[in-house]
This record gives C-alpha cells, sequence and structure tokens, in this order.
C-alpha cells in the first residue's frame, strides 16, 4: 500500500468536534440545534466514506501534523482497518442521531444539548481512533473517548448513573494506564509505535518476555472496553444510560474501540506470525472462549431487556477476539467481519428496546408477552437481528461465524467449534423467548419462559403462585427513572418513572409503522436492513473487501 498526502482523515475528526460547539451554541433552539447534529453527521460519514475508493485501490490518505512528542508523530492515515471502524461510527452516527431525537423528545428528556454535544464529541473521539497510524495517538483519541462518553453514561444524573459513571471512569482509566504502559514497552524495545501491517519489525528480534509483558498489558487495557471477563462489570451497570447511549456503548464506539484496538495490536504491532511464535494467540482465544459462554449463560438470567442485551454483547464481542486470538487468516476475517456485523444487529436490538421504554415504559422480557401486537414492526426487526445473532443464514451473522468456524478448523483449534456451536444454541436460548412470547402469546397464558430453573436461572415459582424473588429480576429502574431524591428541578422534566407491563385487556393491536414515530421506526428499519445486507452481500456492502485487504497485508494470504 502507498501512503498520500490528504487533509481528509484530519477533517473527519475535526468536523465532529465543530459539530460539538455549533449543537452548544443552537441550544435553546432545538429544531436547529438537531439539524446541525443531523448535518454534521452528513458531513463526517461523507468525508469517510470519500476515502473509500483510494483505500480500495491501495492508496492510504494521511495527515502528518508534525512531531507530537520526541520521535513520534501526531498521524491520521485512513488504512483498510481504520476504515471499517471509521465507516461504522460514522454510519451510526447519522442512523443513531435520528433515532436519538424520537427518543429524547418521546421522554422530553432533560440536558437534550448537552446529550447531543456529547455524542459529537465521543463520535470524533472514536473516528480518531479509527484513523490513529500509532500507538500513542490511538491512546489520547481512546482516552478522549472515555472523557466524552461519561456525561452520556451518567445522563440521569441519579445516584445509581453517577455510581454506574464513576466505576466506567475507573474501569476504562485504569485500562488506559495497562495500555500506556504497554504501549512505552513497546516503544522501548522497537524505538517505534507506528503500525506496520504483519507487525512491528524490531518485535521479532526483540527480547520475548518483554514483548509478551507488553502484549498482555495492551490486551487488558484494552480490553477493558472490550468487555473481556472478567473486566466487563461496568458494561451492564451503564445501561442506566439512555438506550441511545446503550447502543453507541454497544454497537457504534466504545466496545468497538476496545476490540479494534486488540486488532491493531494483532495486526498491526505484533503481527500474526510473531504472535504465534511467541504463543500470545491461544491464551487470547482461551479468555474470549470462555468468555463468549460465560456472559451467554449469565445473559440466560437477565428478565431486563436491556442487560439482557448487556451480557449477549460481552459475549459477542469476543467472537472477535477469538478470530484475532486464533490467527488463521479465515478466523481473522471473521473476526474482523463481526465488527460490522455485530454493530448492525445489536443497534437493531438496543433499538427496539428503547422503543418499546418509550411507548410503554416496559423494561422487564416477564412483561412483554404480547408486545408484537402492540410494536409489530418493532418485533419483527428485533426477531431479524437475533436470528442474526445466533448465526442463523441470510442475516450479518451467520457469515461471520461461518468464517470464524472455518478458521477455527484451519487453526486446528476443534475445542473453539464446539465453542461457536454451543454458543449458537444460547443465543437462542436468551433471544427466542423474547419474540416467541411477543407475537404467540398474550399476558393471561404467558409464562417468564426460563431456559434454566432455579437458582441457576430463570425464575422459580413460589407455593402461592407468584414468583420467587430476584432470580431473573433486574434491579435497575428503567431507563430515565425519576424518583423522588433525583437533584434536578421538578420541572426540568416530567416523571418517567417504570409502569411497564400490558395495560387490563392486553396490549393493543397496532398496525405496522404505527407503534412510534418515524424517527425511531425508521432507524429500527434501517440498522435491521443493514444487517440483513450484510448477511447476503457481504463484498458488495464494502465491509468484506476492506477486510480481506486487511488479511492479506497482515498475512501475505490473498483472498
Amino acid at each position: 500500500m502507498t501512503t498520500e498526502s490528504s487533509l481528509l482523515p484530519l477533517l473527519a475528526v475535526l468536523i465532529p468536534f465543530a459539530g460539538l460547539f455549533a449543537i452548544v451554541a443552537t441550544g435553546s433552539r432545538p429544531n436547529v440545534r438537531e439539524t446541525a447534529t443531523i448535518a454534521t453527521a452528513l458531513a463526517t460519514l461523507g468525508t469517510v466514506a470519500s476515502m473509500v475508493p483510494a483505500v480500495l485501490q491501495g492508496v492510504v490518505p494521511t495527515t502528518d501534523l508534525g512531531a507530537f512528542v520526541p520521535g513520534i508523530s501526531l498521524v491520521l492515515q485512513a488504512d483498510p482497518l481504520g476504515m471499517v471502524f471509521g465507516l461504522i461510527a460514522s454510519f451510526l452516527w447519522l442512523v443513531t442521531s435520528f433515532y436519538s431525537i424520537g427518543y429524547m423528545r418521546g421522554l422530553d428528556e432533560h440536558s437534550q444539548t448537552r446529550y447531543f454535544a456529547a455524542f459529537a464529541g465521543s463520535i470524533a473521539s472514536a473516528v480518531g481512533v479509527a484513523f490513529a497510524a500509532n500507538l500513542i495517538v490511538l491512546y489520547v483519541f481512546y482516552e478522549l473517548l472515555t472523557v466524552a462518553t461519561y456525561p452520556l453514561v451518567a445522563h440521569d444524573e441519579t445516584q445509581e448513573a453517577r455510581t454506574a459513571g464513576r466505576k466506567y471512569l475507573a474501569y476504562t482509566f485504569g485500562g488506559g494506564v495497562a495500555a500506556l504502559a504497554g504501549t512505552a514497552l513497546i516503544y522501548v524495545a522497537t524505538g517505534t509505535v507506528t503500525f506496520t501491517p504483519g507487525g512491528i519489525t524490531g518485535l521479532a528480534t526483540a527480547d520475548p518476555l518483554v514483548g509478551r509483558v507488553a502484549f498482555a498489558l495492551l490486551v487488558v487495557g484494552f480490553g477493558v472496553k472490550a468487555a473481556l471477563m472478567p473486566i466487563h462489570s461496568w458494561l451492564p451497570d451503564a445501561m442506566v444510560a439512555p438506550t441511545p447511549v446503550s447502543g453507541l456503548l454497544h454497537a457504534v464506539a466504545v466496545v468497538k474501540s476496545g476490540v479494534f484496538a486488540i486488532a491493531r495490536v494483532v495486526l498491526d504491532v505484533f503481527g500474526p506470525d510473531p504472535m504465534a511464535e511467541l504463543g500470545l494467540g491461544l491464551p487470547l482465544a482461551a479468555v474470549a472462549g470462555f468468555t463468549i459462554v460465560a456472559a451467554s449463560v449469565i445473559a440466560l438470567r437477565q428478565d431486563n431487556l436491556k442487560r439482557r442485551l448487556a451480557y449477549s454483547t460481552i459475549s459477542q464481542l469476543s467472537y472477535i477476539v477469538l478470530g484475532l486470538g486464533l490467527l488463521s487468516p479465515a478466523a481473522l476475517v471473521g473476526g474482523l467481519l463481526h465488527i460490522p456485523a455485530h454493530a448492525f444487529m445489536k443497534l437493531t436490538l438496543f433499538f427496539v428496546a428503547g422503543a418499546i421504554h418509550v411507548e410503554t415504559h416496559t423494561d422487564d422480557i416477564s412483561d412483554m408477552a404480547g408486545i408484537g401486537r402492540r410494536m409489530p414492526l418493532a418485533m419483527i426487526a428485533f426477531a431479524v437481528a437475533s436470528v442474526g445473532m445466533a448465526g442463523l443464514p441470510l442475516v450479518a451473522g451467520f457469515v461471520s461465524k461461518w468464517y470464524l468456524l472455518i478458521g477455527s478448523l484451519d487453526a486446528g483449534q476443534t475445542v473453539f467449534v464446539l465453542v461457536l456451536l454451543l454458543s449458537g444454541l444460547l443465543n437462542i436460548g436468551y433471544f427466542w423467548p423474547i419474540v416467541y412470547q411477543a407475537f404467540f402469546q398474550t399476558p393471561a397464558d404467558a409464562d417468564s419462559k426460563p431456559v434454566i430453573e432455579g437458582p441457576f436461572g430463570g425464575k422459580r415459582a413460589r407455593a402461592d403462585g407468584g414468583q420467587a424473588e430476584g432470580l431473573a429480576v433486574d434491579r435497575n429502574p428503567s431507563d430515565h427513572t425519576r424518583t423522588e431524591s433525583h437533584e434536578a428541578p421538578a420541572d426540568d422534566h416530567e416523571d418517567h418513572a417504570h409502569h411497564g407491563g400490558p395495560p387490563a385487556g392486553g396490549w393493543e393491536r397496532r398496525s405496522l409503522g404505527a407503534e412510534s414515530t418515524w424517527f425511531m421506526i425508521g432507524p429500527i428499519l434501517v440498522a435491521a436492513t443493514g444487517a440483513v445486507v450484510l448477511g447476503i452481500d457481504p463484498e458488495g456492502a464494502i465491509f468484506l473487501q476492506l477486510i480481506q485487504q486487511i488479511v492479506e497485508n497482515a498475512t501475505g494470504v490473498a483472498f
């Protein structure tokens, strides 16, 4: 690949930062503020997309701003791996911006200007992570992303939201310290931290112990945002945030920045061959395999829909890490392809959860029997995304998991074939009950559909016919719960306390598209359509072309 001097990578970062100030300046006029949000998102997407043709032809647009610290330059470059993340972040920001308008207005949320401004700052940081040309620049934007997303996590301003925000900061800043230490070791060992397809040359001759320690520090540091177990617990707690923020955390920016950074470490810092020589791939794959299964089992126990989706994310992210750990070309393709596949599928699921909350204030799965009558189009989209999450054909998850299965066999690691198959069954186990009761049950004949009875999961009936306390019921309040302890003035926003579940007589029947505003239904359909397009024609959707180019550059194996 050849580099070409260009201002486009820099503009892709500066445009959303500029949009942040435009949003703040127009905060007193909501229509103008939201127009600024949409215009900024469109400009960011257009800038990123304009670089795709050159990148596919082997040209890397590069902005070099000179020395950043001694011996290290502040360089932004749009290489194929950066383009994958940059396209996801910029496109899904546009989709989420429309959804956020419907969501925030539907709940008459407080501090909407702060919300949209923080969202713009988060995407600017995520694009900076995508286009960073070395570990130091990546680290700077990685930490900026934490700062920008904190106001979103703590948006509700309740004690619970503040606690979740502090936990988020503690985990992610702690991870940042580990990542910085690993970066320093790489620099000491090789004299550079610049990303190089196939790995930094000097690492092959460096002290193996230094290499292993540096790798461990980098994976732990970036693994916090990738939600690898056991450093994952901040993510379910962060579900107290507004649902579009949950989509940002899970599908668009935060957790994807973690797995993206691990991909940079594997492909462009160490390289697949040195990784194999140092024996680093299998331990990484083992951690991922454990996370896949353990998080799926925990997801079975969650009655709160967002928390079930949170543990599903923890599991699904480790598909990406598993592909990176297996190191075979097919596994690398599968892992990287799961980045966009998971983004579209999981954003669909969170959008539906948010639409249900806005329209019915229902958050618990056990209250959703028959809700397909009330939210038909949304629940159809939820079913489509669920099929993809389980790895069934015609949706994006099938293609990425197929490559992972082939890659596991190519690597001679059949145990991970079993992990992937078991995970698919567990996905069916925690998604099918939601879809089944939404369309095929009514509140009168519903049960909680536990996959596992008793203390290990599901709900257990009491002798009096009720349900045992706390086995599957999430203790956290619903999105935007307003309590008397809230410190904001009472007139800042109306009470949206949880009062979910079907009304007397069951859910009313509504026609397709009449269940909510099109500000919310439209983005749900766009995200679900993206998941289907990726499942049917991933190469035509650009992502597979870029990913095959990434793997060829790192391994020398052409597809």
